[in-house]
């Protein structure tokens, strides 16, 4: 594999940190460091979808009974199920990285993808990482073969993003044999046909530590009695999901299908959701990659006033912002995949089982599988938005693919947890990993309100390549500490409930996080390759970081001008403008080349 020296403890920065230390090219595993194996698995999956999938589309969104899981039979005897899955079990045994690879070649499948990330993803993971040797073995081979199929079920009509509010109960038979269940699950994919389903519902009548909910996961079977299923629910998007809601009338599930402990269901929970949520990010990738393709493709054809589209200086900005946004999604991916990957490993080599070391190191990266959900998602719909435009009418028919990939990526942004949600929660895993001196952000933010108070330093700066762009970001990077610690300081305890001015400076984080991301892997492939090879990729990173230096700018203000006023509001906003200013850079002439390469190659092709 074409990567630097193998990263150490000392190199892999812990979840967070890239807030507080300066990145390094060196160190960040990009998609020019995959293997020639890794390379094969991609071009595997983009087959079996462009194969398997498309010609079929029409089928699968008619629900045509049996279909899907027909296909999902047909990714297994392709190993498609079982990529992460250990080989003791059937599976392939791969790495993270390689697993995330697979959920982005599959990503491009509209509701095929839906289904096979559910299956491979939420409804085989859980009894994966949390079974009992019993479960696990009765249960992941049929699983990786396909020959059984996973759902999960913990939505309830009442309780989505409050998720611990569900009112499903268990309750112990007399005879102590089973937990008979009692409620309703919705939205729940893969339930119409699943054979297999990880159920949370609360423990009632057991002795549970004071303040426990007993919140439990379940494993349960179809043909359990008391298990009924409701009918497929008619949805805007990605229709060819099966999506039912599931009723449980003392529903008999086994006291040995009690899946982890009893009242810590939302440890699996909360661990399958961050794994969940890079994984997403990886589905979303591929869905607008095929998307930037297709409109790229349609500008190239459809001609008006005696040229085709794509030569018009407004479809080249939105094709290159497209292609901008992708390349920059796939390089905060990528680089948080190797992030779990090496952690995984270095808690292996101390000793951890395979189960909890993923856990752990998807733990670790928290805050960043939040924060690539929320970009990844957003991409898309940015992609697929500007790719009905770039369609025109046509793009308002059906009878095109860009309307089904418009109307399939809407619900990307409400999966894994709402985008709302994720933001929040990445401020406060931030906060809260603070506290507990998990991160150090104290000395940090204190020594950017000591900056704030000296006078600015007018230097030329470092002649290095790349100075520039690099000390702008280590300048958005204490925008970032100056406002999320006055914010802390001045709102306290009230802070949770001033959720606005959460979301600007989680808007801010995600921002940076991508531009530094992207910028490093420009920086790499010109020092690999030289800056000439590196051209576009140095335009779509430096664009995307002009851009970034208003985007952060804006919501700096925004979360300032909420909490404060008087001379603290007018020094903070000064130091925002300071921390922000990007040099003058031609972004106009910097699209126009991105474009005319994708438009050269009719496709993407980053």
């Amino acid at each position: 594999m074409n990567t630097e020296a193998p990263s150490t403890p000392a190199t892999v920065l812990k979840g967070g940190e890239w807030i507080i230390r300066e990145g390094k090219s060196a160190n960040i595993f990009t998609p020019e460091d995959f293997s020639e194996e890794q390379k094969m698995i991609m071009e595997m999956c983009t087959t079996f979808v462009s194969t398997e999938v498309l010609p079929i589309i029409e089928r699968i969104d008619k629900l045509e009974p049996g279909l899907m899981p027909s296909l999902l039979d047909k990714a297994g005897e392709q190993g498609l199920l079982g990529t992460s899955i250990p080989e003791f079990y059937g599976g392939l045994g791969k790495d993270f990285v390689t697993s995330t690879l697979v959920n982005e070649g599959l990503g491009s499948g509209f509701s095929f993808s839906v289904a096979i990330a559910a299956h491979t993803g939420i409804g085989t993971l859980p009894i994966l990482y949390f079974g009992t040797t019993e479960q696990k073995e009765k249960y992941i081979p049929k699983l990786t073969t396909g020959e059984w199929k996973g759902s999960y079920g913990l939505t309830e009509p009442n309780s989505g993003s409050d998720a611990l509010s569900a009112k499903t109960s268990a309750k112990l038979s007399a005879d102590g044999k089973y937990y008979l269940l009692n409620g309703q699950k919705c939205w729940i994919t893969n339930g119409g046909f699943a054979n297999v389903y990880t159920v949370f519902a609360k423990v009632e009548g057991e002795h549970l530590p004071e303040g426990k909910s007993g919140f439990t996961a379940f494993i349960v079977e179809r043909g359990t009695e008391g298990f009924t299923q409701g009918p497929e629910e008619h949805k805007m998007g990605i229709k060819g999901s099966s999506t039912v809601q599931l009723y449980f009338q003392d529903a008999k599930v086994p006291v040995e299908n009690v899946l982890g402990e009893i009242g810590k269901g939302h440890v699996i929970a909360f661990n399958i959701l961050n794994i969940g949520r890079l994984k997403l990010c990886a589905a979303a990738l591929g869905g607008a990659k095929a998307a930037a393709t297709t409109a790229i493709q349609y500008a190239n054809t459809r001609e008006q006033f005696k040229q085709p589209i794509a030569q018009f200086g407004a479809m080249k900005h939105k094709m290159a912002e497209m292609a901008i946004r992708i390349w920059v999604a796939e390089s905060g991916l990528y680089r948080t995949a190797k992030w779990i990957d090496d952690k995984e490993q270095q808690l292996i080599q101390e000793g951890k089982g395979f189960n909890d070391a993923l856990l752990a190191g998807a733990e670790e990266y928290a805050i960043e599988c939040a924060m690539l959900k929320v970009f990844g998602s957003e991409v898309l719909d940015f992609v697929v938005d500007e790719g009905v435009q770039i369609h025109g009418g046509n793009g308002f028919s059906a009878e095109y693919i860009i309307s089904r990939a418009y109307r399939d990526s809407r619900i990307n942004r409400i999966f894994e947890g709402t985008n709302e949600i994720n933001r929040l929660l990445t401020v406060d895993m931030v906060l809260k990993r603070a506290m507990k001196g998990r991160l150090d952000l104290m000395g940090p933010a204190t020594a950017v309100q000591k900056e704030l108070m000296s006078i600015p330093d007018f230097g030329s700066g470092s002649d290095e390549p790349f100075a520039a762009e690099m000390k702008l970001i280590a300048s958005m990077k204490k925008a970032i500490l100056l406002v999320a610690g006055a914010a802390v300081q001045k709102l306290m305890m009230k802070i949770e409930s001033e959720q606005e001015v959460l979301m600007h400076i989680a808007d801010m984080a995600i921002n940076v996080f991508h531009a530094e991301s992207a910028l490093l892997r420009a920086i790499k492939i010109a020092d690999q390759q030289g800056e000439q090879a590196a051209a576009l990729c140095l335009d779509m990173a430096r664009t995307y970081l002009y851009d970034t230096a208003d985007r952060v700018n804006k919501s700096g203000r925004d979360a300032i001008n909420a909490f404060a006023e008087g001379d603290e509001q007018r020094m903070m906003l000064l130091g925002v403008k300071r921390f922000t200013k990007a040099e003058p850079f031609n972004s106009k002439e910097a699209r126009r080349r991105i474009a005319d390469k994708l438009i050269s190659d009719n496709r993407y092709s980053f």
